[in-house]
This record gives structure tokens, C-alpha cells and sequence, in this order.
């Protein structure tokens, strides 16, 4: 079988055999395929795209090219769920404790933020002694105790989508649902779960920026499922999703949702993911389980599995309560609105990358970052601002002066003002996959 026949096939619009496939990607791992012939295929399918068998057959090829966890050991269906990525997204951080609370099992393995898109492993690492890096034998042991466990991707599990996805990157080959829909659902499968609810985001924080494209990927990444039960959300990331933005300012956030307090809007949506869970594993209404995750959350069940969850990996669950405990911002910045009116949109992408000026994301995989910088927001789309007033408080750590002002002014070019007052933008679009009640 030779690489150049199959890049040919592609470029040419016809479909590739399941022998193909398995041959590009096994040859990529074990180095006999080089790096510009796998970019001329990307590149392909870029611009062809793929049909259904293709895009599940790389799915399966690049889930088994490592570990694959067997959580068939453990007692109740396994659940796990998965974002596409935001600006403020910490729903994993409730998500989590509130399927545990109602009885779910939550086996999951996530990973680090790169560019405005903040990362669940940084958030938990925000909290003083948590570990993330967890033998297979406690991860499972731990699902078992307490109903969740939250640890860091291995470089065994989908090594191939690790490998692939560098590639991608580097060569503008991002941008294709295939192949981002095969990424998402090759990591999913190898780790095990048997239901899996994901959270595609649409709106200018997003990856996808219209309705549309999110509706593409969340069916593609539906029938991808193997025989998982899978569901996917397609909700607003128009807006960032609370008011943190920044490691340990949405763990602190996190808390207070699960304490019954906090934005209403990302307590709907952490609710509607939580019955998605449960309604998949458990098999009962979501209208059920929605009332149920509310009761935890009012109850104080559900901030207990929170606790719980830190206490069991190495992590002082008293910041919780305490958020004085947690890393400091020596710089604590307001940022004052130049003119008085309604919000009527919040760039989040831009949002993002202002967080990410003060220390909050990453550029590079193993760059650092900053857990005590972020941006809370004082005021959000819909509400009235006057000239002066704090819309926004800015938290670093740096001590070049210039590098916050120039935060603060990318933060105020994301902010859009008239006098009219705007309709209120939905949350969640649509739901695709097993259910939709």
C-alpha cells in the first residue's frame, strides 16, 4: 500500500478503504509515514471531507492506537462528558459532583487549557495539593467510593489524536468537522465511559461560530458513539458562561453554583448536562433528573460531592468555603465603562484572550500559568451600565504595567453599548441524540 496512491484517492474526492485509514495511522505512529505526507492527506480531506464509514473508521483506528480503559468493573453505568471549549467554561467542576449526587457514576479524563479556552485539569490545580495524575487502579477505585473522579489525560490514551492533532495545528488543518469530530470522539471512546454528553459551543468564544456548524459537528460526533449512548447540547458561547473567568476564580465560582448560589444561567445549563447524564445511564426523564439535580444543589448534596472529590485527590477542600485560601492576585484592576448604556453583546473570544494577557492561559502545552489571574465580571449582556461604572475587575500577578492596560483595553473592545436594551439570548439551541425531551 503506498501513501501516495492514498493521498491521491482523497484529493481526488473518493473514499478511502477502512485498510487505508488504518494503514495511514499506524504508519504515522510508528514513524514509516512522514510528516508531509500525513499534511498532503489532512490537507485532502480538508477540502473533500469524509463520508460517515471513513470518519468513524479514523474514530475507531486512532481510539485503539493506545490505552483503552475498561470500566466495566465498576458497579452502574459510567458516565463521562465533553466541551468543545470556552471562554469561562467550569461546568465540569459541577457537573461532575451533581451527577455523583444524584447517584451517577462520572469517570472522567480531561485536559489542559491552550488559548483563551481555559482547561478543567488548571482549574482542579488551582486548588492548593490536588492531584491529577492518578494510577488506573485509583482512578477506578475512587469512581467506586464516590461516584467521580476527575484526572489528567494520559499520553496512552488516542496517542495517535495527540500526534495528529500537533500536525493539524501547525499546518492549518484544524478546521475540518471530520477530522475534529474523530479528535473529540477517538478520546472519548478510549476512555471508557458508556454514556457520553457533550457541549458543543456556538458564538464568538466558540470554535464554532454559528449554529450551523455546531449542528454539523454535534451529528458527526453523535454517530460516532460505537455503540456509546451519546447526546449533545448545542449551546450559547456568545457570552462567557458566569462571571469568572480564570483558574481559581471559577473554582471559587464552581462552589458557589453547587451551594445553590451563583448565576442562574450557568446553573440551568449545568442542570441540563447533569440530567443529560443521568437520563443516558439511568434510563429515566430528563424532566426527572432536572428536578432532582436541582434538589442537590439546594440540599447541599451536591457540594458535598465536591468535597469529597478534592479530599479524595490530595486537594485541602476548605478553600471551598474559605476562597481567601486559594492563590492571591497581587494587582486587582477595575475596569470602567467610557459610556453609559445597555450591553447589548460581550465578544468572548476577546474576553479570553484579555485573561490569557493577564497570566490566565497558555500559548504553548506546557507553558505556565498564572491560577490567581482572571477577570470577574461585574456586569454582563442585557444589563445597564453608567460612564464610570466597574463592568469588569482584573486579577494578575505581573508587574509590567503596560501589559495590563493593554488587557483592559482589549477587554473594553469587547463590550458593545445602545441605548436600546437587547432580547435575551437563549442558552441551549438544541439537543441531538438520544434525548431530546
Amino acid at each position: 500500500m503506498l501513501m501516495r496512491e492514498i493521498i491521491r484517492k482523497k484529493r481526488d474526492g473518493e473514499a478511502l478503504t477502512d485498510a487505508e485509514i488504518a494503514f495511514f495511522i499506524r504508519g504515522y505512529l510508528n514513524g514509516k509515514i512522514r510528516d508531509f505526507e500525513a499534511s498532503a492527506l489532512l490537507m485532502a480531506i480538508c477540502f473533500q471531507g469524509m463520508d460517515e464509514r471513513e470518519t468513524l473508521t479514523l474514530t475507531l483506528e486512532m481510539a485503539r492506537s493506545g490505552e483503552q480503559l475498561d470500566l466495566s468493573s465498576l458497579s452502574g453505568v459510567a458516565a463521562d462528558k465533553h466541551s468543545t471549549g470556552g471562554v469561562g467554561d467550569k461546568t465540569t467542576l459541577i457537573v461532575a459532583p451533581l451527577v455523583a449526587a444524584m447517584g451517577g457514576r462520572v469517570a472522567k479524563m480531561s485536559g489542559r487549557g491552550l488559548g483563551h479556552t481555559g482547561g478543567t485539569i488548571d482549574k482542579l490545580e488551582a486548588i492548593p495539593g490536588f492531584q491529577t495524575s492518578l494510577s488506573r487502579k485509583r482512578f477506578l477505585r475512587q469512581v467506586e467510593e464516590i461516584g467521580l473522579c476527575v484526572a489528567g489525560q494520559t499520553g496512552e490514551l488516542a496517542p495517535a489524536d495527540k500526534a495528529l492533532y500537533s500536525l493539524r495545528d501547525a499546518t492549518s488543518t484544524v478546521e475540518s468537522i471530520p477530522l475534529i469530530a474523530s479528535s473529540i470522539m477517538s478520546k472519548k471512546l478510549a476512555a471508557g465511559a458508556q454514556c457520553i454528553v457533550l457541549d458543543v459551543k456556538c458564538g464568538s468564544g466558540a470554535f464554532m461560530k454559528t449554529e450551523e456548524q455546531a449542528r454539523q459537528l454535534a451529528q458527526e460526533m453523535v454517530r460516532r458513539g460505537a455503540g456509546r449512548r451519546v447526546s449533545a447540547l448545542i449551546t450559547n458561547m456568545d457570552i462567557p458562561l458566569g462571571y469568572a473567568i480564570g483558574n481559581a476564580l471559577e473554582v471559587i465560582e464552581a462552589a458557589e453554583i453547587l451551594r445553590g448560589r451563583g448565576d442562574q444561567a450557568l446553573t440551568r445549563l449545568c442542570v441540563a448536562l447533569s440530567a443529560q447524564m443521568m437520563a443516558l445511564s439511568a434510563q429515566g426523564s430528563i424532566a426527572f433528573y432536572e428536578k432532582k439535580a436541582e434538589a442537590a444543589l439546594q440540599d447541599g448534596s451536591a457540594f458535598q460531592k465536591l468535597r469529597e472529590l478534592v479530599r479524595a485527590q490530595g486537594g485541602d477542600d476548605s478553600v471551598l468555603e474559605h476562597p481567601e485560601r486559594f492563590p492571591q492576585a497581587k494587582v486587582k484592576m477595575p475596569v470602567l465603562s467610557p459610556e453609559s448604556g445597555f450591553i447589548i453583546h460581550m465578544d468572548a473570544e476577546l474576553i479570553g484572550r484579555a485573561a490569557m494577557l493577564l497570566g490566565a492561559g497558555r500559548v504553548e502545552k506546557e507553558g505556565a500559568i498564572d491560577p490567581a489571574a482572571g477577570i470577574v465580571l461585574r456586569k454582563k449582556t442585557g444589563d445597564f451600565v453608567h460612564r464610570g461604572e466597574t463592568v469588569a475587575q482584573l486579577f494578575t500577578n505581573l508587574e509590567a504595567e503596560g501589559q495590563i492596560a493593554q488587557a483592559a483595553a482589549l477587554f473594553l473592545t469587547a463590550i458593545h453599548f445602545s441605548q436600546i436594551q437587547p432580547v435575551e439570548e437563549a442558552l441551549i439551541y438544541n439537543v441531538i441524540g438520544e434525548n431530546r425531551e
